[in-house]
């Protein structure tokens, strides 16, 4: 049995990680925003995850059921991974550079609370465990 080791749980690990990783790159995006030609990186996870789990199409794969009263189920989603992805295309300084720090700042605040939400989420998962495991006291 994977108590720890579920897709659910994963995809929150990989989500957890990628945060991270969102925050070097923002962190790498303010710290050169003097540099000339610098563009300004991003990572690409959510739409990647989105695109994984099927929910803006059909999904292709599903659990197969063999009995009406069973519930739908598909667990073989992929979980991606995080990939960094560099804005070539813009430049809002006369340097040619495009970091913008009010919208990196904004960035960083957003990705410190999407941080904090996943870590509350694996811990408030790994209580209930622990609960079940334990018992209630």
């Amino acid at each position: 049995m994977e108590i720890l080791g579920g897709a659910a749980f994963q995809r929150l690990e990989s989500a957890i990680n990628a945060a991270s990783l969102r925050q070097r790159v923002v962190a790498n995006n303010i710290a050169n925003l003097d540099v000339p030609n610098f563009k300004r990186s991003d990572v690409a996870f959510e739409e990647m995850l989105t695109n994984a789990l099927g929910v803006q199409g059909e999904s292709g794969l599903a659990g197969k059921m063999t009995n009406a009263k069973h519930i739908p189920i598909n667990n073989s989603y992929s979980t991606p991974t995080p990939q960094v992805v560099t804005d070539k295309s813009t430049a809002i300084n006369n340097n040619r550079n495009n970091v913008d720090i009010d919208k990196e700042m904004s960035l960083l605040a957003e990705n410190q609370l999407r941080y904090n939400l996943l870590v509350q989420q694996v811990s408030h998962d790994v209580k209930m465990m622990r609960i079940g495991i334990e018992g209630r006291r």
